[in-house]
């Protein structure tokens, strides 16, 4: 059987629940892509329950029909599928973004978004939103309404109230099982097993860490407790070629009060150019701050030539994780190729393709 026709009978899969399933992440080759998503970092398979599962899947493929039919629609532009498809994982309580956001330290929802286009290089951003329901849709005004990039707090809900955004009471972000995160968290801090942000204190020290290569067995890694990154993010490509990417979080849970991670920050956990590709990142936010990872994995496309496959495992596995820095990317090129690349067991991602095809993942296989 020829690798095409492998390629075309793989493609056939079962319908579950009404829902197309996810391919292998391995299954296909990532070219005439038009949009990808992601949905946050994984744990191992034996900590996913099929439940879960099915919902995360089913949202996601939500996520990815709302960027199609965004990126259809006549005089669509790119940001109008990245907007679409984050708005559609933020009103999901199952991910860290928007409805499902962590909590911080005293109990809070604080939440972080930025968005950019490749055209001329613009973005918008927000940070420790409490009542603006898509903070998606705050970093695209920002970009579009103000001669700012980002703007935070206060400050940032004012202009979403002028801005006449939807608007939340902040319990609206509040799940039970967010808030038992924090708690448990908490219960470990205190007895001295976690560090103050929930993270598993070994995956944070570059000595104890040993990065996944690429492709490997998600079994590698086996005995440490790996934490999930559940942000959210879209990168799209629209009809005439222009890139867009975009953002959203809730931060980590039990972070203190106004800490900024990486999504809100442009070069960091987004970036847009379409002289390379687009990137939205998940993971430990202050490694890729301190990396300029979406923009690091961009240059090396734009200047060394780098395919996004080799760009981003160069910055995720090479350069963040030998200093302990956890997480993964999403990258999308104008012409249509993708790379997904993360150093935890898994990562939510999912991609459209220009024949309609919508696939969602979460392990190598």
């Amino acid at each position: 059987m020829s690798s095409l026709r492998r390629c075309f009978v793989r493609s056939l899969l079962p319908l579950v629940g009404g829902l197309w399933m996810a391919m292998p992440a391995a299954a296909v080759e990532y070219e005439n892509v038009v949009l990808v998503i992601h949905g946050g970092t994984a744990r191992g398979r034996e900590t996913l329950k099929p439940e879960r599962e099915q919902a995360m899947r089913a949202d996601m493929l939500k996520a990815l029909a709302a960027g199609r039919d965004a990126l259809a629609a006549e005089g669509a532009t790119a940001l109008d599928g990245v907007q679409a498809a984050v708005c559609v994982l933020e009103d999901s309580p199952l991910f860290n973004a928007g409805r499902g956001a962590v909590f911080t330290a005293d109990e809070r929802n604080e939440l972080d978004a930025s968005i950019m286009e490749g055209t001329k290089l613009n973005a918008g951003a927000v940070a420790g939103l409490t009542i603006v329901k898509n903070p998606i849709l705050a970093a695209r005004a920002v970009m579009e309404r103000t001669e700012h990039v980002l703007l935070m707090g206060h400050g940032a809900e004012q202009f979403c109230r002028e801005q006449k955004l939807e608007l939340v009471d902040p319990s609206y972000f509040r799940t039970e099982e967010r808030l038992e995160e924090l708690r448990k968290v908490q219960a470990e801090e205190k007895a001295g097993k976690t560090s103050a942000v929930g993270a598993d204190l070994e995956g944070n020290v570059a000595q104890t860490f040993s990065p996944l290569t690429p492709g490997p067995s998600p079994a590698r890694g086996e005995g440490r407790t790996w934490k999930e990154y559940g942000t959210v993010g879209a990168v799209a490509v629209d009809k005439v070629g222009h890139v867009a990417a975009g953002t959203s979080t809730g931060g980590m849970t039990n972070k203190r009060h106004g800490r900024v991670g990486d999504s809100p920050i442009i070069g960091a956990g987004t970036y847009a150019d379409d002289r390379s590709c687009g990137v939205s990142c998940t993971g430990h936010g202050e490694f890729f701050i301190r990396f300029s990872a979406a923009q690091s994995i961009a240059t090396r496309v734009r200047l060394l030539k780098q395919s996004v496959e080799e760009a981003s495992r160069t910055v995720i596995h090479d350069e963040l994780g030998p200093a302990g820095g956890v997480g993964g990317a999403i990258v999308l090129a104008p012409d249509g190729h993708a790379a997904f690349n993360w150093n935890t067991p898994g990562m939510w991602h999912g991609w459209l393709t220009r024949d309609g095809r919508m696939n969602v993942a979460v392990y190598r296989e």
